[in-house]
């Protein structure tokens, strides 16, 4: 016979599925990627001091997970569409390549099939799986690979 199945056993259930994988999509990604922290270390090999991140676990969860973030495309050339270009939290004016926000701010994009994009200054809404790269500083610390962007 089978056993009547109680409303807070249905809960306990939705609530372990939910904390052992990244099921829904936080409502700010660049609120998560911001929980990095920075440590400055000497490197003997540019004889100058170095920033390394400390990513929170918040955020390694979401590494090799499919996200969607909307931000401003920042180009890499002078052309008007591009396959791979930096999406920033901020527009082009206070963005990390500027010197007005931090590292964690900022992203490359590699969109899928090396679809080109139309580089504007409206903010976009791009879906793609997120890498975190903590260790290589002289690459950045986000990546979003296979990415597309979603329309409104």
């Amino acid at each position: 016979m089978l056993q009547k199945i109680r409303s807070w056993q249905i809960l306990a259930l939705a609530f372990i599925c939910m904390s052992l994988t990244p099921l829904h999509q936080h409502k700010d990604m660049w609120n998560v990627l911001a929980m990095v922290k920075f440590n400055s270390r000497f490197d003997p090999a540019t004889l100058l001091e170095t920033q390394i991140p400390e990513v929170s676990p918040a955020v390694e969860k979401w590494n090799g997970e499919q996200i969607s973030i909307e931000g401003y495309i920042i180009p890499l050339t002078g052309q008007t569409q591009q396959s791979h270009f930096m999406l920033s939290r901020y527009p082009q004016s206070t963005c990390f390549f500027c010197g007005k926000a931090g590292p964690e701010t900022a992203m490359q994009v590699f969109m899928k099939n090396q679809k080109k994009v139309k580089i504007s200054e409206r903010k976009v809404k791009v879906k793609g799986i997120l890498y975190v790269n903590p260790k290589d500083i002289n690459s950045l610390l986000y990546t979003l690979d296979e990415a597309e962007i979603l329309e409104d």
